[in-house]
């Protein structure tokens, strides 16, 4: 950051996200494509880069070609500034293992942090959409002097089993307890139903992180993750706060978008928010230009419609051709859709093509899935879960390149 604390950015994007598969059966969970153009890892990236966060290392290890692959290619920095964006592959530095957890991680890839010298370390998630400014939350975290800052948002009571939980105290930023996906967490005072969960952004002074790492590393016990082992470490010490995400303002935002942040970890929650994406008044709106999400949807031209194409309520990217019926439904760059086609509430990744005549419905393509001529997605509930994924809530999910039967 130009005249403030030098920050050195680390993304966490070695997840395998079992729970979204088949999406992420040949790719890690931060490359899965969100929005048409987009990639899970891109929010991050650009939430770092737009609050002058442009030195960043991004941690990959679970299937990451196409993870490296967009890295490489779409987030090329200055390098004339210093600035730059790398993918930084798992390298079992300390010796023949991989990763062991989100701590280990790093640990395995202190070199980085020697090298860059930073004051901060801002270690971020890789899986959630959202809009942040993280110089909001640098500021508490240097003004407070405190040896990690994590950012809250507050979640039903319910559903905290799912995160970390944060436990403030009566100053409302001291960090009392963490606890990691706890099945019967206390609530908020005020808001017994509430809790404050972790949204895995953390700003560490560089010393509290580096000395918590080298200490998890001799606890053989240790699960090596940064909230199971690493913040309830650092709370115990009294070193931890909490930033309130409810805080935080992007340029841009609307009071409908603020605090959107959204865990799209599994196909329900994957669906739910696309489907909020083709509304006529989004919860997130992709369209704010003071605070832009980045990307390269590669060179394509703009979309078609012919033959009596149409499409409404839908999100269509370049290089899609539409000559049936699409509604209600994202289509990333590439997609067909023939004549006498109907697409309705689905989500198609890069270059599917539906059949002349072919029904899809409540389904998830990922990329290269070929629909043949006159087949069904989402007609024949029985059908469709002999030969498909489908989540609780009856999301249809086809992986990578799989087969349709005519």
């Amino acid at each position: 950051m130009r005249g403030g604390p030098s920050v050195l950015g680390i993304v966490l994007a070695g997840g395998a996200g079992k729970r979204l598969m088949p999406l992420t059966a040949d790719r890690a969970k931060p490359a899965v494509t969100f929005g048409g153009t987009y990639r899970l890892v891109d929010f991050v990236l650009s939430n770092l880069v737009n609050g002058d966060i442009t030195r960043i290392c991004v941690l990959t290890q679970y299937k990451s070609h196409s993870l490296d692959r967009h890295v490489s290619t779409t987030w090329r920095m200055s390098s004339l500034l210093g600035n730059y964006v790398t993918p930084v592959p798992a390298q079992q530095r300390l010796g023949p293992r991989w990763y062991l957890g989100s701590a280990d991680a790093i640990l395995q890839s202190l070199n980085l942090v020697h090298d860059e010298q930073p004051h901060y370390v801002a270690v971020f998630g890789a899986d959630h959409v959202y809009r942040m400014d993280p110089r909001q939350m640098l500021e508490q975290h240097v003004e407070s002097g405190a040896g990690v800052t994590v950012a809250g948002i507050r979640v039903p009571r319910a559903e905290a089993r799912q995160f970390g939980v944060i436990t403030p105290a009566r100053d409302g930023t001291l960090v009392e307890r963490f606890l990691e996906k706890p099945q019967d967490p206390p609530g908020l005072p005020g808001a017994p139903h509430q809790v404050y969960a972790s949204m895995g952004n953390y700003v560490f002074t560089t010393k509290a992180l580096v000395d918590a790492l080298r200490q998890d590393a001799e606890d053989e016990d240790s699960a090596h993750d940064m909230g199971g082992s690493i913040l309830p470490m650092l709370t115990e010490r009294g070193l931890a706060q909490v930033y309130d995400f409810d805080g935080n303002h992007v340029p841009g935002e609307t009071a409908r978008d603020h605090g959107y942040w959204r865990d799209v970890g599994t196909l329900d929650a994957y669906y739910e928010a696309h489907m909020d994406l083709i509304s006529d008044q989004p919860v997130f709106n992709l369209d704010n230009r003071s605070w832009p999400i980045y990307t390269h949807p590669g060179q394509l031209p703009p979309a078609k419609f012919c033959a009596g194409g149409i499409a409404g309520e839908s999100v269509v990217s370049p290089g899609c051709v539409i000559r049936g019926q699409v509604t209600r439904s994202v289509l990333s760059p590439g997609v067909t859709v023939e004549e006498g086609a109907v697409v309705q509430g689905s989500v198609l990744h890069d270059n599917v093509r539906v059949g002349r005549g072919a029904v899809v419905r409540g389904a998830v393509l990922d990329k290269n899935v070929d629909v043949p001529p006159g087949a069904t997605i989402g007609v024949n509930p029985e059908r469709d879960a002999e030969l498909y994924t489908v989540s609780r809530a009856g999301v249809i999910a086809l992986g990578k390149g799989q087969c349709v039967p005519e």
